[in-house]
């Protein structure tokens, strides 16, 4: 059974489809199927007319935008109305959204675990390239730095704040529409903009409820 909240996004692929709503009915009606029965909440539904192979959707970006806001699952009827490209799945992947096709349930695990090692024996392959580069550049004579280590761990102490400080200012994007029309609703305060935050169930980065300070904080990235 189906748990939690979910955002559907339905897909064809042509204006005179989305004018006449064909396709779009049984899209509807296997999303309806797949969560019947248990828990669960449909925030909202996104209808996008776009070809499938392009990853540039706006309608899908919305989608996605909800799902982070509420931290919600995109549904979606069959696997190819989300995307006929592997590698936009693995996009979905780092923009950290879970998904589920209601035609292969298991497609976002399967999917994402193929891509997974793939990347892997990628970073394998190249690691193994860059071994084999400087032991050679040793074998011709070319000295190597004695503190590479303590170079190379700098570098990753720096790419992981860079990746943490990005997340942040995504989740601020994300944030600054809802924020933005919250105030212009009469919200003049920190507290007033927090409390209409947790009124429509948006939490925060960590699933927490809203506050003035994290209020200021999201405005201020996004200042």
């Amino acid at each position: 059974m189906a748990e939690g909240r979910f955002v559907s996004y339905l897909r064809v692929s042509t204006r005179k489809q989305g004018a006449s709503g064909l396709g779009l009915d049984a899209q509807r009606k296997a999303v309806a199927d797949y969560l019947n029965g248990g828990r669960w909440q449909l925030l909202a539904e996104v209808v996008e007319v776009e070809s499938g192979k392009r990853s540039d959707r706006p309608k899908l970006a919305e989608a996605l935008r909800l799902c982070r806001l509420h931290g919600a699952t995109l549904v979606v009827a069959k696997l190819d109305r989300l995307a006929r490209d592997a590698h936009f799945l693995l996009g979905l992947s780092k923009a950290g959204v879970e998904f589920v096709a209601c035609d292969m349930p298991s497609a976002n695990r399967m999917t994402v675990g193929i891509m997974a090692v793939v990347a892997e024996e990628e970073a394998r392959m190249i690691s193994a390239r860059t071994k084999a580069a400087l032991a050679a550049a040793k074998a011709r004579g070319v000295k190597l730095g004695g503190n590479r280590g303590a170079v190379l761990s700098a570098e990753a102490r720096g790419m992981g704040t860079a990746a943490r400080v990005a997340k942040a200012q995504d989740r601020a994007a994300d944030l600054l529409p809802v924020i933005a029309e919250v105030r212009a609703a009469g919200a003049t305060t920190l507290q007033a903009v927090a409390n209409a935050l947790n009124d429509r169930g948006i939490p925060t980065a960590r699933g927490g409820r809203w506050s003035p300070v994290q209020v200021q904080r999201v405005e201020a990235r996004t200042a």
